[in-house]
């Protein structure tokens, strides 16, 4: 495979499939093949708007068409293990969107089931792809700013009210934390490499029962911490802040970052635009390691999916915040 142009599927047709769709016409070594969606106007549409070959209706047909590589698993999170499960037990490799699971338990069993079947997975946490964050790593393994010892990280923002919406309904594991929450998570796991030894966390609830907003402090072994927030009901700052003890990184927007601000004796200004969205660099990871054969990232290891899940999850129990298809599976 590794002369061939890596042939996509996109499971679900939504708002995040559209962004990674177009960002894979800016990699030359993807191609996207299928779309499926379980609403056939849905999926013909997105097939048109997007230039794949063919659209499904229903799942199945996707995963099963032998001309598609990997698949792109883009349902709501909780559809996440079963439908990347699905793709896995079809042969096809799987890149899941985040948050990776709704619990450890789920993402363990996606883990598993992946290493048994030889097959690459990895969570579609297109953050740590981007070219500023790659440089901020590799600023801090430098020793740019000293020993870090604390970052602030928040990403809110404020859509319309819509109860039956999926961003409000527990049932589908709405709520700040899995939806947006799980970028600061992800950020402290990336910077810290560990996860907390301790966990703070308080939320205020919406009608439907989810998590409106959501504030965590995560405490690290040697004394570091991570001050984190998210929201679906506050426009906030978007922005993260790493302190060590020789200066300070702050990225605006840092989900999505373009640009940095470096603070150690004097100012440094890094701004590094994106090819297309900012989705192609995931994409590329994932033909890369198919190409070579890799059942998962090195970027984006596994490890760091379950740490992360882990970390929600106790974040989760602080709230006693619990998902319906949790309580039917006890």
């Amino acid at each position: 495979m590794k002369n061939s142009v890596i042939q996509w599927g996109i499971l679900g047709c939504g708002h995040i499939a559209a962004k990674f769709a177009a960002a894979l016409k800016a990699v030359p070594e993807a191609k996207l093949h299928g779309v499926a969606s379980r609403n056939e106007a849905k999926a013909r549409d997105f097939c048109q708007t997007h230039g794949a070959v063919k659209w499904h209706e229903g799942y199945e047909a996707l995963v099963a068409d032998p001309e598609i590589d990997v698949v792109y698993v883009a349902t709501p999170h909780i559809f996440h293990k079963e439908h990347s499960i699905l793709c896995l037990n079809h042969g096809k490799p799987v890149l899941c969107e985040k948050p990776f699971a709704i619990n450890k338990k789920e993402a363990g069993g996606m883990v598993a089931f992946a290493k048994a079947k030889n097959l690459f997975l990895m969570e579609a946490m297109w953050t740590r792809f981007l070219p500023v964050i790659v440089k901020i790593r590799e600023l801090l393994a430098g020793g740019a700013i000293g020993e870090v010892r604390m970052l602030f990280a928040d990403f809110g923002f404020r859509p319309k009210f819509d109860p039956e919406s999926r961003l409000f309904d527990l049932a589908l594991g709405g709520g700040s934390l899995l939806d947006v929450g799980v970028y600061p998570v992800s950020f402290a796991h990336l910077i810290f490499g560990k996860p907390p030894s301790r966990i703070a966390g308080s939320a205020a609830f919406a009608a439907t029962g989810v998590d409106e907003s959501m504030a965590a402090v995560l405490r690290y072994d040697k004394g570091e911490s991570a001050l984190l927030s998210s929201s679906i009901v506050l426009d906030t700052v978007c922005g993260a802040t790493i302190f060590g003890t020789a200066g300070s990184i702050r990225i605006p927007a840092f989900w999505r970052a373009v640009s940095a601000t470096v603070t150690a004796g004097g100012k440094e200004k890094i701004a590094i635009p994106f090819r297309a969205n900012g989705y192609e660099y995931e994409a590329e990871e994932v033909v890369r390691c198919i190409r070579d054969g890799k059942i998962e990232s090195e970027i984006m290891p596994l490890q760091d999916s379950l740490a992360i899940v882990e970390t929600m999850d106790a974040i989760r129990a602080q709230l006693g915040l619990v998902y319906p298809t949790e309580k039917s599976s006890r």
